[in-house]
């Protein structure tokens, strides 16, 4: 085997392995999203993830304190046990 054909198989190898990390990356993104779920009311002004309702574009854009219509993500099963100064978190937009 000369040496520019085990140069090209080595760049082969490594071009296939980084062609393979976004698919892991995103795999582990995946399984993290499952694992949690959007709660409304509980996050303080600018730090939502997104949706904060008209006006807004996305993350960060929340207006006040524990805003009804902006959300952030939270551990799965964990959104209905917080509380906030207006209530608890909720699985659905509320009104502030």
């Amino acid at each position: 085997m000369s040496v520019q054909s085990v140069n090209l198989a080595l760049a082969g190898s490594v071009a296939a392995a980084v062609a393979l990390v976004p698919l892991a990356v995103s795999a582990q993104g995946m399984q993290k999203d499952a694992e949690k779920e959007k709660c409304y009311g509980v996050s303080l002004k600018g730090q939502n993830d997104c949706a904060a309702g008209p006006g807004t574009t996305c993350a960060g854009t929340s207006k006040v304190d524990y805003q009804g219509n902006a959300w952030k993500y939270v551990a799965k099963g964990t959104c209905t046990t917080m509380k906030t100064p207006g209530g608890m978190g909720s699985l659905e937009p509320t009104k502030s």
